[in-house]
Protein backbone atom coordinates (compact mmCIF):
# COMPACT_ATOMS: atom_id res chain seq x y z
CA UNK A 1 0.00 0.00 0.00
CA UNK A 2 1.41 3.72 -0.34
CA UNK A 3 1.31 5.74 1.91
CA UNK A 4 2.14 9.79 2.04
CA UNK A 5 2.74 12.62 4.59
CA UNK A 6 1.48 15.95 4.74
CA UNK A 7 4.06 17.95 6.61
CA UNK A 8 7.12 15.52 7.15
CA UNK A 9 9.53 17.81 7.88
CA UNK A 10 8.34 19.00 11.49
CA UNK A 11 9.75 16.23 14.42
CA UNK A 12 6.86 14.10 14.37
CA UNK A 13 7.00 14.24 10.38
CA UNK A 14 10.61 12.90 10.68
CA UNK A 15 9.77 10.26 12.79
CA UNK A 16 7.14 8.92 10.22
CA UNK A 17 9.46 9.41 7.34
CA UNK A 18 12.01 7.01 9.43
CA UNK A 19 9.69 4.48 10.05
CA UNK A 20 7.52 4.25 7.52
CA UNK A 21 10.71 3.83 5.02
CA UNK A 22 11.56 0.46 6.90
CA UNK A 23 7.66 -0.70 6.84
CA UNK A 24 7.34 -4.13 5.77
CA UNK A 25 3.88 -3.62 4.57
CA UNK A 26 3.69 -0.43 2.89
CA UNK A 27 5.83 2.22 0.09
CA UNK A 28 5.81 5.76 1.01
CA UNK A 29 5.32 7.56 -1.89
CA UNK A 30 4.65 11.02 -1.27
CA UNK A 31 6.53 13.55 1.28
CA UNK A 32 5.53 17.33 1.52
CA UNK A 33 6.70 20.60 3.02
CA UNK A 34 6.38 24.08 2.06
CA UNK A 35 9.58 25.40 3.26
CA UNK A 36 11.44 22.13 1.34
CA UNK A 37 9.65 21.49 -1.25
CA UNK A 38 11.76 20.12 -4.27
CA UNK A 39 14.47 19.37 -2.11
CA UNK A 40 15.86 15.76 -1.95
CA UNK A 41 14.73 13.97 1.20
CA UNK A 42 17.88 12.72 2.46
CA UNK A 43 19.29 16.72 2.64
CA UNK A 44 16.92 17.06 5.17
CA UNK A 45 16.88 14.36 7.07
CA UNK A 46 20.40 12.51 6.92
CA UNK A 47 19.21 9.79 9.45
CA UNK A 48 17.67 8.01 6.14
CA UNK A 49 20.18 8.49 3.57
CA UNK A 50 20.25 4.54 2.20
CA UNK A 51 16.56 4.29 2.60
CA UNK A 52 15.02 7.68 0.89
CA UNK A 53 15.04 5.89 -2.63
CA UNK A 54 16.02 9.60 -4.10
CA UNK A 55 12.82 11.18 -2.68
CA UNK A 56 12.34 14.47 -2.97
CA UNK A 57 10.02 17.01 -1.07
CA UNK A 58 6.72 17.73 -3.13
CA UNK A 59 4.77 21.09 -2.22
CA UNK A 60 1.49 21.12 -0.30
CA UNK A 61 -1.23 21.24 -2.31
CA UNK A 62 -3.97 19.46 -0.76
CA UNK A 63 -5.78 18.98 -4.52
CA UNK A 64 -2.99 17.78 -6.16
CA UNK A 65 -2.48 15.50 -3.09
CA UNK A 66 -6.38 14.03 -3.54
CA UNK A 67 -5.63 13.31 -7.16
CA UNK A 68 -2.48 10.87 -6.01
CA UNK A 69 -4.75 8.13 -6.63
CA UNK A 70 -2.69 5.95 -5.93
CA UNK A 71 -1.68 6.80 -1.99
CA UNK A 72 -4.42 5.30 -0.24
CA UNK A 73 -3.58 6.93 2.89
CA UNK A 74 -2.46 9.78 3.89
CA UNK A 75 -0.55 11.23 7.48
CA UNK A 76 -0.96 14.71 8.74
CA UNK A 77 1.63 15.64 10.66
CA UNK A 78 0.59 19.39 11.03
CA UNK A 79 -0.68 21.90 13.36
CA UNK A 80 -4.08 21.93 14.44
CA UNK A 81 -6.25 24.38 12.26
CA UNK A 82 -3.75 23.24 9.00
CA UNK A 83 -4.52 19.65 9.60
CA UNK A 84 -8.11 20.27 8.92
CA UNK A 85 -7.80 22.04 5.38
CA UNK A 86 -6.46 18.94 4.01
CA UNK A 87 -8.67 16.70 5.60
CA UNK A 88 -11.68 18.34 4.29
CA UNK A 89 -10.50 17.58 0.52
CA UNK A 90 -8.42 14.43 0.92
CA UNK A 91 -11.41 12.38 2.87
CA UNK A 92 -14.44 13.31 0.18
CA UNK A 93 -11.74 12.06 -2.14
CA UNK A 94 -12.15 8.56 -0.73
CA UNK A 95 -8.50 8.40 0.96
CA UNK A 96 -7.95 7.11 4.67
CA UNK A 97 -6.31 10.25 6.73
CA UNK A 98 -4.51 9.77 10.17
CA UNK A 99 -4.49 13.47 11.97
CA UNK A 100 -1.92 13.44 14.34
CA UNK A 101 -2.75 17.22 15.01
CA UNK A 102 -5.71 18.14 17.36
CA UNK A 103 -8.77 18.97 14.78
CA UNK A 104 -10.60 15.72 15.27
CA UNK A 105 -9.89 14.61 18.55
CA UNK A 106 -12.61 16.51 20.64
CA UNK A 107 -16.04 15.29 19.39
CA UNK A 108 -17.62 18.70 21.03
CA UNK A 109 -17.51 21.67 18.56
CA UNK A 110 -18.08 24.00 21.41
CA UNK A 111 -15.03 22.38 23.54
CA UNK A 112 -13.09 22.22 21.09
CA UNK A 113 -13.35 26.45 19.84
CA UNK A 114 -13.14 26.93 23.48
CA UNK A 115 -9.73 25.78 23.70
CA UNK A 116 -8.66 25.98 19.95
CA UNK A 117 -10.76 28.73 18.31
CA UNK A 118 -13.02 28.20 15.08
CA UNK A 119 -12.55 24.77 13.50
CA UNK A 120 -12.44 24.64 10.05
CA UNK A 121 -13.83 21.61 9.00
CA UNK A 122 -16.44 20.99 11.37
CA UNK A 123 -18.44 19.43 9.15
CA UNK A 124 -15.78 16.14 9.18
CA UNK A 125 -16.56 15.99 12.82
CA UNK A 126 -19.09 12.95 12.32
CA UNK A 127 -17.13 11.19 10.38
CA UNK A 128 -13.86 11.77 12.84
CA UNK A 129 -12.80 8.71 14.79
CA UNK A 130 -10.46 9.14 18.18
CA UNK A 131 -8.55 6.33 18.13
CA UNK A 132 -6.29 4.99 21.13
CA UNK A 133 -5.64 1.49 20.01
CA UNK A 134 -5.29 -0.54 23.20
CA UNK A 135 -9.17 0.65 24.40
CA UNK A 136 -10.86 2.11 21.66
CA UNK A 137 -13.44 -0.78 20.80
CA UNK A 138 -12.51 -2.32 17.12
CA UNK A 139 -16.07 -1.20 14.84
CA UNK A 140 -14.16 1.82 14.37
CA UNK A 141 -11.43 -0.07 11.52
CA UNK A 142 -14.86 -0.89 9.20
CA UNK A 143 -16.59 2.93 10.36
CA UNK A 144 -13.91 5.13 10.13
CA UNK A 145 -12.97 7.36 7.21
CA UNK A 146 -10.90 10.12 9.22
CA UNK A 147 -9.05 9.18 12.20
CA UNK A 148 -7.76 11.27 14.69
CA UNK A 149 -4.52 10.00 16.34
CA UNK A 150 -4.41 10.59 20.50
CA UNK A 151 -2.14 13.73 21.72
CA UNK A 152 1.05 12.95 23.90
CA UNK A 153 -0.15 13.97 27.64
CA UNK A 154 -3.04 12.32 26.86
CA UNK A 155 -1.81 8.72 25.87
CA UNK A 156 0.58 8.85 29.22
CA UNK A 157 -2.44 9.89 31.23
CA UNK A 158 -5.18 8.33 29.42
CA UNK A 159 -3.92 4.34 28.94
CA UNK A 160 -3.63 4.26 33.15
CA UNK A 161 -6.72 6.04 33.87
CA UNK A 162 -9.25 4.92 31.96
CA UNK A 163 -9.78 0.93 33.05
CA UNK A 164 -8.96 1.89 36.31
CA UNK A 165 -11.99 4.33 36.44
CA UNK A 166 -13.62 2.18 34.33
CA UNK A 167 -13.65 -0.99 36.94
CA UNK A 168 -14.21 1.54 39.67
CA UNK A 169 -10.59 1.04 41.15
CA UNK A 170 -10.75 4.76 41.68
CA UNK A 171 -12.54 7.54 42.51
CA UNK A 172 -13.90 10.23 40.04
CA UNK A 173 -13.10 13.36 41.79
CA UNK A 174 -9.59 14.79 43.26
CA UNK A 175 -7.43 13.53 40.34
CA UNK A 176 -3.91 15.25 40.03
CA UNK A 177 -1.88 14.99 36.99
CA UNK A 178 1.57 16.32 36.92
CA UNK A 179 3.26 15.40 33.39
CA UNK A 180 6.74 16.76 32.31
CA UNK A 181 7.18 16.86 28.48
CA UNK A 182 10.52 17.13 26.38
CA UNK A 183 11.28 20.19 24.51
CA UNK A 184 9.97 18.43 21.18
CA UNK A 185 6.72 18.68 22.29
CA UNK A 186 6.31 21.63 21.43
CA UNK A 187 7.65 21.26 18.19
CA UNK A 188 9.98 22.22 15.84
CA UNK A 189 10.60 26.41 15.36
CA UNK A 190 12.57 29.27 16.42
CA UNK A 191 11.34 30.48 19.42
CA UNK A 192 13.60 31.90 22.36
CA UNK A 193 12.35 30.05 25.06
CA UNK A 194 13.40 26.88 23.31
CA UNK A 195 16.84 28.16 22.66
CA UNK A 196 19.24 25.73 24.48
CA UNK A 197 20.66 28.29 26.88
CA UNK A 198 17.32 28.44 27.90
CA UNK A 199 15.92 24.81 28.73
CA UNK A 200 18.89 23.25 29.74
CA UNK A 201 19.54 23.20 33.41
CA UNK A 202 15.96 23.91 34.07
CA UNK A 203 12.34 22.74 33.88
CA UNK A 204 9.37 24.61 34.64
CA UNK A 205 5.38 24.48 34.98
CA UNK A 206 3.30 26.18 31.69
CA UNK A 207 -0.05 26.07 30.41
CA UNK A 208 -1.76 25.33 34.08
CA UNK A 209 -5.19 25.62 34.05
CA UNK A 210 -6.18 25.52 30.64
CA UNK A 211 -3.79 23.54 28.63
CA UNK A 212 -5.28 22.49 25.53
CA UNK A 213 -4.52 18.77 25.78
CA UNK A 214 -7.01 18.94 29.16
CA UNK A 215 -10.26 18.94 26.66
CA UNK A 216 -9.11 16.18 25.26
CA UNK A 217 -8.14 14.14 28.27
CA UNK A 218 -11.69 14.76 29.68
CA UNK A 219 -13.46 13.81 27.02
CA UNK A 220 -12.35 10.89 27.00
CA UNK A 221 -11.83 10.31 30.50
CA UNK A 222 -15.66 10.75 30.94
CA UNK A 223 -16.50 8.73 28.06
CA UNK A 224 -14.58 5.88 29.40
CA UNK A 225 -15.71 5.75 33.03
CA UNK A 226 -19.27 6.65 31.93
CA UNK A 227 -19.21 9.65 33.89
CA UNK A 228 -18.42 13.51 34.15
CA UNK A 229 -14.47 13.27 34.89
CA UNK A 230 -12.45 16.36 35.82
CA UNK A 231 -8.90 16.46 36.59
CA UNK A 232 -6.37 19.01 37.95
CA UNK A 233 -3.48 18.78 35.23
CA UNK A 234 -0.35 20.20 35.00
CA UNK A 235 2.19 20.37 32.27
CA UNK A 236 5.80 20.77 33.21
CA UNK A 237 8.71 21.73 30.54
CA UNK A 238 11.64 19.19 30.94
CA UNK A 239 15.57 20.13 30.02
CA UNK A 240 15.49 16.32 27.29
CA UNK A 241 14.87 16.12 23.97
CA UNK A 242 11.91 13.64 23.86
CA UNK A 243 9.63 11.66 26.49
CA UNK A 244 7.11 12.09 28.77
CA UNK A 245 7.11 11.19 32.50
CA UNK A 246 3.67 11.39 34.30
CA UNK A 247 2.61 11.18 37.79
CA UNK A 248 -0.98 10.74 39.05
CA UNK A 249 -2.29 10.86 42.35
CA UNK A 250 -6.21 9.65 42.56
CA UNK A 251 -7.98 8.64 45.67
CA UNK A 252 -8.54 4.97 46.34
CA UNK A 253 -12.05 3.72 45.95
CA UNK A 254 -13.62 1.88 49.03
CA UNK A 255 -12.13 -1.00 49.66
CA UNK A 256 -9.72 -0.91 46.21
CA UNK A 257 -5.98 -2.48 46.74
CA UNK A 258 -3.17 -2.59 44.95
CA UNK A 259 -3.40 -5.84 43.24
CA UNK A 260 -7.55 -5.14 42.22
CA UNK A 261 -5.44 -1.82 40.12
CA UNK A 262 -3.15 -4.42 38.74
CA UNK A 263 -5.81 -6.99 38.17
CA UNK A 264 -7.40 -3.95 36.12
CA UNK A 265 -3.84 -3.24 33.84
CA UNK A 266 -3.80 -6.77 33.38
CA UNK A 267 -7.35 -7.03 32.16
CA UNK A 268 -7.17 -4.55 30.09
CA UNK A 269 -3.49 -4.55 28.48
CA UNK A 270 -3.70 -8.68 27.90
CA UNK A 271 -3.16 -8.90 24.87
CA UNK A 272 -1.44 -5.07 24.13
CA UNK A 273 1.77 -5.51 22.56
CA UNK A 274 2.81 -1.56 23.68
CA UNK A 275 1.77 -1.70 27.00
CA UNK A 276 4.59 -2.69 29.51
CA UNK A 277 2.94 -2.84 33.61
CA UNK A 278 6.13 -2.70 35.80
CA UNK A 279 6.14 -4.25 39.43
CA UNK A 280 4.78 -2.18 42.04
CA UNK A 281 7.30 0.40 43.26
CA UNK A 282 9.49 0.50 40.37
CA UNK A 283 9.00 3.44 38.30
CA UNK A 284 9.30 3.81 34.67
CA UNK A 285 12.32 5.89 33.28
CA UNK A 286 11.61 7.92 29.94
CA UNK A 287 15.03 6.64 29.44
CA UNK A 288 14.10 3.08 28.86
CA UNK A 289 11.00 4.14 26.48
CA UNK A 290 12.67 6.66 24.40
CA UNK A 291 12.67 5.27 20.71
CA UNK A 292 10.02 3.22 21.47
CA UNK A 293 6.53 2.35 20.76
CA UNK A 294 5.82 1.56 24.42
CA UNK A 295 4.18 3.05 27.33
CA UNK A 296 5.61 1.53 30.48
CA UNK A 297 2.91 2.22 33.79
CA UNK A 298 3.19 1.25 37.07
CA UNK A 299 1.55 2.01 40.81
CA UNK A 300 1.80 1.96 44.67
CA UNK A 301 -0.89 2.41 47.26
CA UNK A 302 -0.35 5.52 50.25
CA UNK A 303 -1.67 4.02 52.74
CA UNK A 304 -1.20 6.95 54.38
CA UNK A 305 -3.32 9.12 52.23
CA UNK A 306 -5.35 6.72 50.65
CA UNK A 307 -4.15 8.06 47.39
CA UNK A 308 -2.63 5.38 44.83
CA UNK A 309 -0.13 7.38 42.55
CA UNK A 310 0.57 6.27 38.95
CA UNK A 311 3.36 6.89 37.15
CA UNK A 312 3.68 6.33 33.11
CA UNK A 313 6.51 6.89 30.79
CA UNK A 314 6.65 6.97 27.12
CA UNK A 315 8.02 8.76 24.02
CA UNK A 316 6.01 11.84 22.90
CA UNK A 317 7.20 11.27 19.34
CA UNK A 318 6.63 7.57 18.86
CA UNK A 319 3.51 6.39 21.60
CA UNK A 320 2.54 9.77 21.87
CA UNK A 321 2.86 11.02 18.00
CA UNK A 322 4.02 9.02 15.03
CA UNK A 323 4.19 5.33 16.41
CA UNK A 324 0.65 5.63 17.63
CA UNK A 325 -0.06 6.71 14.25
CA UNK A 326 1.63 3.66 12.84
CA UNK A 327 0.14 1.22 15.02
CA UNK A 328 -3.48 3.18 14.44
CA UNK A 329 -2.76 2.35 10.17
CA UNK A 330 -1.66 -1.23 11.12
CA UNK A 331 -4.91 -1.88 12.60
CA UNK A 332 -7.02 -0.60 10.20
CA UNK A 333 -5.66 -1.42 7.13
CA UNK A 334 -5.06 -5.24 8.58
CA UNK A 335 -1.31 -5.35 8.91
CA UNK A 336 0.46 -7.22 12.29
CA UNK A 337 -0.10 -4.58 14.96
CA UNK A 338 3.52 -4.26 15.88
CA UNK A 339 4.78 -4.14 11.94
CA UNK A 340 7.57 -0.98 11.57
CA UNK A 341 7.43 -0.60 15.02
CA UNK A 342 10.43 -0.61 17.72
Amino acid sequence: MNVGIVGAAGYSGEVLVQFLLRHPQVTLAAVTSRQHAGKPLARIMPAVRGLDRGMQFISSDATALAARGEIELWFLALPHGAAAEFARILVPAGRKVIDLSADFRIADLATYEKYYGPHHAPELLPQARFVLPELTPPAWKKEAKLVAAPGCYPTSILLPLIPVLRDGVVCREHIVVNSLSGVSGAGKKAEEAYLYCERAESAKAYGLIKHRHLAEIEEQLSLGAGAPVVIQFNPHLAPMRRGIATTITVPAAPGSTIEGLYASWRAAYASSPFVHILPSGETPDTAHVTGTNRIDLSAVLDPRTKNFVITSAEDNLVKGASGQAIQIMNLWCGFPETAGLP
